[in-house]
């Protein structure tokens, strides 16, 4: 003889409990990983730094600068090209090369100008990564530009 099971108010209330205890849970555990990964604020106070944006985006357009990211093996490659499509070389280049959403993996390769682009050995896994470069033009005009590199192996 079997014997039937009754679904009771406190079955019910078990259930709904159990299911959002798991939803609750889970959102903690993807809040937490993601404000533990996050690589932190771009700048330190975002209204002074707005106070000047328009004249630094003017003076960096008006090089003409257009920058294109590569990577071949062990090697890293960023090519900085003026309007007319020439290589450009900058007084100085300070560059961070690392992953979008962690800063875990952020190295600062020694790139060097070999006539044509600024090559740096680095082996990288494969995925997205980011360039955050600060280049400094021979005049003196500061350019600054996040370039996406993607590594396919």
């Amino acid at each position: 003889m079997t014997r039937e099971r009754k679904l009771t108010g406190w079955h019910v209330l078990a259930i709904f409990g159990g299911a959002f205890g798991v939803i609750i849970a889970v959102n903690l555990t993807l809040a937490y990983n993601a404000v533990r990964t996050f690589p932190g604020l771009e700048v330190k106070n975002s209204y002074v730094a707005s106070q000047t944006f328009d004249d630094r985006r003017a003076k960096q357009e008006a090089l003409g600068w257009t920058v294109h990211a590569d990577a071949q093996g062990d090697k890293v490659m960023l090519a900085i090209t003026d309007a007319e499509g020439r290589p450009v070389q900058v007084g100085s280049l300070d560059a961070t090369l690392g992953r979008a959403t962690q800063v875990k993996d952020d190295r600062r390769p020694d790139f060097q100008f070999d006539g044509t682009a600024y090559v740096a050995y680095e082996a990288l896994p494969d995925g997205n990564w980011n360039i955050r470069m600060k280049a400094t033009a021979l005049d003196g005009t500061e350019f600054t530009q996040r370039v996406i590199l993607h590594v396919k192996g």
